[in-house]
Protein backbone atom coordinates (compact mmCIF):
# COMPACT_ATOMS: atom_id res chain seq x y z
CA UNK A 1 0.00 0.00 0.00
CA UNK A 2 1.50 3.22 -0.71
CA UNK A 3 2.67 4.97 2.47
CA UNK A 4 3.50 8.01 1.26
CA UNK A 5 1.15 10.92 1.87
CA UNK A 6 2.20 13.20 -0.66
CA UNK A 7 1.29 10.69 -3.44
CA UNK A 8 -1.73 10.24 -5.29
CA UNK A 9 -2.66 6.67 -5.34
CA UNK A 10 -3.94 5.88 -8.62
CA UNK A 11 -6.81 3.06 -9.10
CA UNK A 12 -9.01 1.75 -11.80
CA UNK A 13 -12.25 3.86 -12.40
CA UNK A 14 -14.24 1.25 -10.69
CA UNK A 15 -12.09 1.91 -7.36
CA UNK A 16 -9.93 -1.60 -7.57
CA UNK A 17 -5.98 -2.05 -7.59
CA UNK A 18 -4.47 -1.32 -10.64
CA UNK A 19 -2.54 -4.48 -12.38
CA UNK A 20 1.30 -4.19 -13.39
CA UNK A 21 2.69 -7.10 -15.03
CA UNK A 22 6.44 -7.12 -14.77
CA UNK A 23 8.20 -9.00 -17.83
CA UNK A 24 12.26 -9.69 -17.00
CA UNK A 25 14.44 -12.82 -16.93
CA UNK A 26 16.62 -11.20 -13.79
CA UNK A 27 14.34 -12.55 -10.93
CA UNK A 28 16.25 -10.01 -8.40
CA UNK A 29 15.53 -7.01 -10.27
CA UNK A 30 11.91 -8.27 -11.02
CA UNK A 31 11.14 -8.55 -7.27
CA UNK A 32 12.62 -4.83 -6.51
CA UNK A 33 10.11 -3.13 -9.38
CA UNK A 34 7.25 -5.42 -7.89
CA UNK A 35 8.35 -4.12 -4.16
CA UNK A 36 8.40 -0.53 -5.80
CA UNK A 37 5.00 -0.95 -7.40
CA UNK A 38 3.29 -2.42 -4.72
CA UNK A 39 4.10 0.19 -2.72
CA UNK A 40 1.86 2.30 -4.83
CA UNK A 41 -1.31 -0.10 -4.01
CA UNK A 42 -0.96 -1.84 -7.38
CA UNK A 43 -1.77 -5.50 -7.85
CA UNK A 44 1.80 -7.25 -9.82
CA UNK A 45 2.27 -10.38 -11.56
CA UNK A 46 5.88 -11.16 -13.09
CA UNK A 47 6.80 -13.25 -16.01
CA UNK A 48 10.74 -14.51 -16.41
CA UNK A 49 9.91 -14.87 -20.18
CA UNK A 50 8.10 -13.92 -23.39
CA UNK A 51 5.80 -17.20 -23.48
CA UNK A 52 4.79 -16.41 -19.73
CA UNK A 53 4.03 -12.51 -20.28
CA UNK A 54 1.73 -13.49 -23.21
CA UNK A 55 -0.42 -16.21 -20.88
CA UNK A 56 -0.18 -13.57 -18.28
CA UNK A 57 -1.09 -10.62 -20.57
CA UNK A 58 -4.31 -12.85 -21.89
CA UNK A 59 -5.03 -14.22 -17.85
CA UNK A 60 -4.12 -11.64 -15.80
CA UNK A 61 -4.99 -8.61 -17.99
CA UNK A 62 -3.08 -6.25 -16.93
CA UNK A 63 -3.48 -2.14 -17.21
CA UNK A 64 0.42 -1.96 -17.85
CA UNK A 65 3.39 -3.65 -18.94
CA UNK A 66 7.04 -3.42 -17.64
CA UNK A 67 8.29 -5.10 -20.52
CA UNK A 68 12.60 -6.07 -20.87
CA UNK A 69 13.45 -6.35 -24.36
CA UNK A 70 15.86 -9.01 -24.12
CA UNK A 71 14.33 -12.63 -23.41
CA UNK A 72 15.46 -15.17 -22.94
CA UNK A 73 12.83 -17.20 -25.57
CA UNK A 74 12.02 -14.79 -27.91
CA UNK A 75 12.49 -11.05 -28.00
CA UNK A 76 10.36 -8.49 -26.17
CA UNK A 77 9.80 -6.79 -29.13
CA UNK A 78 7.72 -10.22 -30.28
CA UNK A 79 6.12 -10.43 -27.01
CA UNK A 80 4.83 -7.01 -27.46
CA UNK A 81 3.28 -7.73 -30.58
CA UNK A 82 1.78 -11.00 -29.68
CA UNK A 83 -0.05 -8.52 -26.34
CA UNK A 84 -1.06 -6.07 -28.53
CA UNK A 85 -2.81 -8.38 -31.15
CA UNK A 86 -5.19 -9.32 -28.72
CA UNK A 87 -5.01 -5.53 -26.43
CA UNK A 88 -3.86 -3.08 -29.10
CA UNK A 89 -3.92 -0.15 -26.32
CA UNK A 90 -1.89 -1.79 -23.89
CA UNK A 91 0.33 0.30 -22.48
CA UNK A 92 3.78 -0.59 -22.34
CA UNK A 93 6.93 0.99 -20.85
CA UNK A 94 10.06 -0.99 -22.52
CA UNK A 95 13.53 -2.02 -20.39
CA UNK A 96 16.52 -1.80 -22.19
CA UNK A 97 20.52 -2.60 -21.47
CA UNK A 98 20.87 -1.08 -25.29
CA UNK A 99 21.70 3.02 -25.34
CA UNK A 100 22.20 2.76 -28.79
CA UNK A 101 19.41 5.72 -30.34
CA UNK A 102 18.42 2.80 -32.99
CA UNK A 103 17.04 -0.02 -30.36
CA UNK A 104 15.11 2.78 -28.80
CA UNK A 105 13.20 4.06 -31.65
CA UNK A 106 13.06 0.10 -32.80
CA UNK A 107 11.37 -0.38 -29.15
CA UNK A 108 9.32 2.33 -30.04
CA UNK A 109 8.15 1.91 -33.38
CA UNK A 110 7.13 -1.66 -32.56
CA UNK A 111 4.62 -0.15 -30.13
CA UNK A 112 6.54 0.71 -27.05
CA UNK A 113 4.36 3.58 -25.26
CA UNK A 114 7.91 4.80 -23.23
CA UNK A 115 11.56 2.97 -22.35
CA UNK A 116 13.81 3.40 -19.66
CA UNK A 117 17.70 2.24 -20.10
CA UNK A 118 19.95 0.02 -17.85
CA UNK A 119 20.33 0.70 -14.86
CA UNK A 120 17.53 2.60 -13.91
CA UNK A 121 16.38 3.90 -10.94
CA UNK A 122 13.16 2.21 -9.57
CA UNK A 123 11.34 5.65 -8.90
CA UNK A 124 11.57 6.55 -12.43
CA UNK A 125 9.97 3.19 -13.49
CA UNK A 126 7.17 4.42 -10.81
CA UNK A 127 6.67 7.42 -12.57
CA UNK A 128 6.73 6.80 -16.20
CA UNK A 129 4.09 3.89 -15.27
CA UNK A 130 2.43 6.17 -13.59
CA UNK A 131 2.49 8.82 -16.93
CA UNK A 132 1.60 6.17 -19.15
CA UNK A 133 -1.37 4.91 -16.94
CA UNK A 134 -2.62 8.72 -16.48
CA UNK A 135 -2.76 9.34 -20.60
CA UNK A 136 -4.30 5.64 -21.41
CA UNK A 137 -7.04 6.88 -18.98
CA UNK A 138 -7.03 3.50 -17.29
CA UNK A 139 -7.36 4.74 -14.22
CA UNK A 140 -9.88 7.35 -12.24
CA UNK A 141 -9.17 11.09 -12.90
CA UNK A 142 -7.43 12.13 -9.72
CA UNK A 143 -8.50 15.45 -8.15
CA UNK A 144 -5.83 18.11 -7.43
CA UNK A 145 -3.23 17.08 -10.38
CA UNK A 146 -2.33 20.96 -10.91
CA UNK A 147 0.33 22.37 -8.61
CA UNK A 148 0.82 25.54 -8.35
CA UNK A 149 3.05 28.02 -6.47
CA UNK A 150 3.51 31.64 -7.10
CA UNK A 151 3.88 31.95 -10.84
CA UNK A 152 5.67 28.24 -11.36
CA UNK A 153 2.81 25.33 -11.95
CA UNK A 154 3.30 21.52 -12.35
CA UNK A 155 0.80 19.52 -14.03
CA UNK A 156 1.15 15.85 -12.45
CA UNK A 157 -1.16 14.53 -16.02
CA UNK A 158 0.82 16.04 -18.38
CA UNK A 159 4.07 16.34 -16.58
CA UNK A 160 3.87 19.53 -18.07
CA UNK A 161 6.25 22.49 -16.15
CA UNK A 162 5.47 26.61 -16.69
CA UNK A 163 7.47 29.29 -14.51
CA UNK A 164 5.42 32.68 -15.39
CA UNK A 165 3.97 30.84 -18.43
CA UNK A 166 7.28 29.83 -19.70
CA UNK A 167 7.74 25.90 -20.01
CA UNK A 168 10.51 24.63 -17.81
CA UNK A 169 11.55 21.42 -19.28
CA UNK A 170 12.73 18.68 -16.70
CA UNK A 171 14.58 15.45 -16.08
CA UNK A 172 11.90 12.62 -14.43
CA UNK A 173 14.43 13.16 -11.29
CA UNK A 174 14.12 16.76 -10.96
CA UNK A 175 10.42 16.78 -12.19
CA UNK A 176 9.76 14.44 -8.62
CA UNK A 177 12.37 16.89 -7.01
CA UNK A 178 10.03 19.61 -7.74
CA UNK A 179 7.31 17.84 -7.46
CA UNK A 180 8.04 16.76 -3.81
CA UNK A 181 8.84 20.23 -2.82
CA UNK A 182 5.66 22.49 -4.06
CA UNK A 183 3.63 19.37 -2.34
CA UNK A 184 5.33 20.67 0.88
CA UNK A 185 5.48 23.97 -0.47
CA UNK A 186 6.74 27.06 2.64
CA UNK A 187 8.21 23.53 4.80
CA UNK A 188 11.79 23.64 5.35
CA UNK A 189 12.35 20.13 4.15
CA UNK A 190 15.73 18.18 5.27
CA UNK A 191 18.35 16.57 2.60
CA UNK A 192 17.66 12.96 4.52
CA UNK A 193 13.60 13.94 3.62
CA UNK A 194 14.27 14.27 -0.10
CA UNK A 195 16.89 11.92 -0.08
CA UNK A 196 14.75 9.01 1.27
CA UNK A 197 11.49 10.45 -1.00
CA UNK A 198 13.20 10.87 -4.40
CA UNK A 199 15.65 8.42 -4.47
CA UNK A 200 14.33 6.05 -1.69
CA UNK A 201 15.06 2.76 -4.32
CA UNK A 202 18.73 4.21 -5.38
CA UNK A 203 20.83 2.45 -3.23
CA UNK A 204 23.93 3.88 -1.79
CA UNK A 205 22.55 7.34 -2.84
CA UNK A 206 24.53 10.04 -0.96
CA UNK A 207 23.00 13.50 0.53
CA UNK A 208 24.94 15.72 -2.01
CA UNK A 209 23.23 14.58 -4.59
CA UNK A 210 20.36 16.18 -3.03
CA UNK A 211 22.50 19.31 -3.22
CA UNK A 212 23.58 18.65 -6.71
CA UNK A 213 20.01 17.92 -8.49
CA UNK A 214 19.15 21.14 -5.87
CA UNK A 215 21.63 23.31 -8.32
CA UNK A 216 20.28 22.02 -11.06
CA UNK A 217 16.83 22.38 -10.27
CA UNK A 218 17.07 26.24 -9.16
CA UNK A 219 18.86 27.04 -13.00
CA UNK A 220 15.70 26.23 -14.87
CA UNK A 221 13.14 27.31 -12.24
CA UNK A 222 14.92 30.33 -10.87
CA UNK A 223 17.22 31.70 -13.60
CA UNK A 224 17.02 35.38 -14.08
CA UNK A 225 13.91 35.27 -11.87
CA UNK A 226 13.00 36.05 -8.04
CA UNK A 227 14.21 32.96 -6.37
CA UNK A 228 12.10 30.49 -5.14
CA UNK A 229 13.87 27.90 -3.82
CA UNK A 230 15.98 28.85 -0.70
CA UNK A 231 18.40 26.84 1.35
CA UNK A 232 18.00 26.90 4.74
CA UNK A 233 21.79 26.98 6.39
CA UNK A 234 21.53 23.54 8.58
CA UNK A 235 17.78 22.34 8.43
CA UNK A 236 17.29 21.68 4.51
CA UNK A 237 15.39 23.71 1.54
CA UNK A 238 12.17 25.48 1.21
CA UNK A 239 10.47 26.56 -2.08
CA UNK A 240 8.23 29.39 -1.29
CA UNK A 241 6.37 32.24 -3.65
CA UNK A 242 8.56 35.18 -4.44
CA UNK A 243 7.31 37.99 -2.44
Amino acid sequence: MNTDPNRVELRRPDGSPVRVLVVDDEASLAELMSMALRMEGWELRTAPDGATAVRLAREFRPDAVVLDIMLPDFSGLEALRRMRAENPHLPVLLLTAKDAVEDRIAGLTAGGDDYVTKPFSLEEVTLRLRALLRRARVVAASEGSLLVVGDLTLDEDSREVHRGGEPVSLTATEFELLRYLMRNARRVLSKAQILDRVWSYDFGGQANIVELYVSYLRKKIDADREPMIHTMRGAGYVLKPPR
